[in-house]
């Protein structure tokens, strides 16, 4: 605002001279919510009549001043001085000629009520003030979508038929947006009237309300975990910060973009994410459409961020951003990301600012990692191990996303666990859970085996719906469920059998220093290739038969051209060092991979593949016996 002095100034220096009377200029906008009774306005003269004249004290505020309350006679044009004399109830103004003696000038702009996003109702003319979250360009209209601290709506501006309106404005703007509010296709859109794009200050101060705002809706629901776990305690609090930062990027209107591993416990942690996350969409948006375009979920074959992955979603989003506007995502890692072996595609994604959150239980990097995630999530980083698998963790994940979930997803910790073989000494009260919703444990082996096989066949394609039925988890069909899980658990069991009786015979064994039993086979040689399992799974199916039959420590190796599937039972062979050490002492080896202390793989050159499955053998031999990490104990 600002001050000019009219009528007689007098002595600027005089100690009274602030308690002039004001008489206020009024910004052009103004409306009748600026105004109040017994105040002095400047006015123009837009009409003469018989009885009096009318008057502008803004673009949108008129009134008449009768005859009697003239003292001189005005034509169209001519500018003075009025007291607002009162309102009536139709809305009629009635304004005195009025001149104060000795009076100062104030301007006023004018201020709206902002209406929140989330009061808006159709057929009201209002004003929003927020954050622009996206700016899509149709053949029509630009529709823009705006976020404050209560919710998000689309808002179409025309200018012409496809021509961007309000191209002054960019993502992530704060903008003040007045309009009529109408229904489109079922859903409110505001009708752009007027945009203005807000300056430094009031900008900082209006997304400063709405960061502490989003803050504060962003907290995550207290939920109380479905068993009691000490050691899962001290992963809570990380759970928690992945689970603020994920209700606030949906509260935001910013993709996301989910990463999982293509396995048992991959999916288990996946899907029920998944499920909290577009049900927390739906929620907070108008559209339907929303969790489809705000939501991607793929799995990665590979246990690491592979650069064929990264590029492809990059690529994915880049264009999202170019023809719908939107913001680049958050991508979520789960059940793997925790290795140096991703930090190539951490450092891609790095160049755009694509933030990154990883739930992980596979051995970490943490030095060469955590400086590239925004939030990091793994058991072994507070002295945990894998037992406490990825699933496990992400079922509490998704309860702090949106507690609604918890019905559907309780039996899904005992399906990830038993997938992924854990340890962990609250198994029996996770099966517990899922007896009570009608799972025994060779149910949920058979949901397990059901989504191994499932994903085998999937390749690169999340197959939300089936995997949806297989699992139990946002399924409306409780008979095609178990009539799914039985026919794929069967198909899957007959394949195994096939693989085995091909490969087993070819199983070379011998009785290491340490009296654990290895196994090793060529899987290129003695394997079906390019059918269920894969490499992975059949290494697991042989060497579990081999537990089974020997009740004794045994280490299995699976190998290729160029790579090696490593299992062990009753051995503790910690694989991450192994992978390390042979890195280094394996000339020309180029070996890589990872996993925990009784799985995991390796590739390498093939040339050298003899070296390194020698070396590798060397160093299994003077593994300790652990019958902690044995099934049979």
């Amino acid at each position: 605002m600002s001050d000019e002095h009219a009528g007689d100034s007098g002595d600027d220096s005089r100690p009274n001279s602030d308690a002039r009377p004001i008489v206020y200029d009024l910004a052009p906008n103004c409306t009748a919510d600026d105004v109040e009774t017994d105040a002095y306005y400047h006015a123009v003269v837009n009409g003469v009549v018989e009885y009096g004249i009318f008057v502008d004290i803004s673009d949108s505020v008129s009134g008449l001043i009768h005859e009697s309350n003239l003292s001189a006679d005005y034509e169209v044009g001519d500018r003075l001085v009025v007291r607002l004399e009162s309102v009536r109830e139709n809305g009629d103004i009635a304004f005195a000629e009025d001149t104060p003696d000795d009076y100062r000038t104030l301007t006023v702009d004018h201020e709206p009520t902002i209406t929140p996003i989330s009061s808006l109702s159709v057929g009201e003319s209002v004003t929003v003030e927020g954050v622009v979250t996206q700016i899509k360009q149709t053949g029509g209209p630009t529709v823009f979508r705006i976020a404050d601290d209560s919710g998000i709506v689309a808002a179409a501006a025309f200018e012409e038929a496809g021509v961007r309106a309000f191209p002054e404005v960019d993502l992530d703007d704060v903008v003040r947006m007045a309009g009529t509010v109408e229904d489109h296709e079922g859903t409110r859109q505001l009708e752009v009237d007027g945009l203005t794009v807000l300056d430094d200050e009031t900008a900082a101060d209006a997304r400063q309300r709405i960061d502490a705002a989003l803050d504060e809706r962003a907290e995550p629901e207290p939920v109380e975990p479905l068993v009691e776990w000490a050691a899962f305690e001290k992963l809570r609090d990380d759970l928690e910060d992945v689970a603020r930062l994920l209700r606030r990027t949906v509260l935001e209107g910013r993709p996301i973009r989910v990463r999982h591993h293509a396995d048992g416990d991959g999916m288990c942690a996946s899907v029920p994410v998944q499920l909290a996350l577009e049900r927390l969409i739906t929620e907070t948006h108008d559209d339907p459409d929303a969790p489809r375009h705000l939501f991607k979920r793929l799995p990665s074959k590979a246990p690491f961020y592979e650069m064929e992955d990264v590029t492809r979603d990059l690529n994915f989003a880049l264009e999202g951003r170019a023809r719908h506007g939107q913001r680049l995502p958050f991508l979520l890692m789960l059940d793997n990301g925790s290795t140096e072996e991703d930090v190539p595609a951490y450092e891609n994604l790095a160049h755009y600012d694509v933030p990154i959150a990883v739930v992980d239980h596979h051995h970490p990097d943490p030095e060469a990692v955590n400086h590239l995630l925004d939030a990091h999530v793994n058991p072994y980083l507070h002295d945990e191990d894998y037992r406490i698998t990825t699933g496990m963790m992400c079922v509490e994940l998704a309860r702090m996303i949106h507690p609604d979930v918890t019905d559907e997803l309780r039996h899904v910790p005992a399906v990830a666990g038993l997938s992924d073989r854990s340890k962990a000494e609250v198994m029996d009260n996770y099966i517990a859970l899922a007896e009570d919703e009608g799972y025994d444990r060779e149910q949920l082996l058979d949901v397990g085996e059901a989504l191994d096989y499932a994903a085998h066949w999937l390749r690169y394609n999340d197959g939300a719906s089936i995997v949806n039925d297989v699992l139990n988890v946002g399924c409306d069909d409780e008979k095609r469920h178990r009539e799914l899980v039985e026919f794929l658990s069967t198909r899957a069991e007959r394949d195994v059998d096939r693989q085995l009786e091909a490969a087993e015979p070819h199983l070379e064994h011998e009785r290491l220093d340490s009296g654990a039993n290895l196994y090793r086979i060529d899987l290129d040689k003695w394997a079906h290739r390019f059918t269920y399992p894969a490499p992975g799974k059949t290494t697991g199916k042989l060497h579990d038969r081999k537990v089974q039959e020997t009740g004794e420590p045994v280490i299995t190796i699976g190998y290729g051209p160029d790579f090696a599937v490593l299992r062990s039972d009753g051995v503790r062979l910690d694989i991450p060092r192994m992978v390390a050490e042979l890195n280094e002492e394996v000339v020309g080896g180029g070996v890589s991979g990872g996993g925990h202390l009784v799985v995991g793989s390796i590739k390498f050159v093939s040339g050298m593949r003899q070296e390194v499955i020698d070396s590798l053998v060397e160093k299994m031999a003077e593994a300790d016996i652990d019958e902690e990490l044995s099934t049979t104990a």
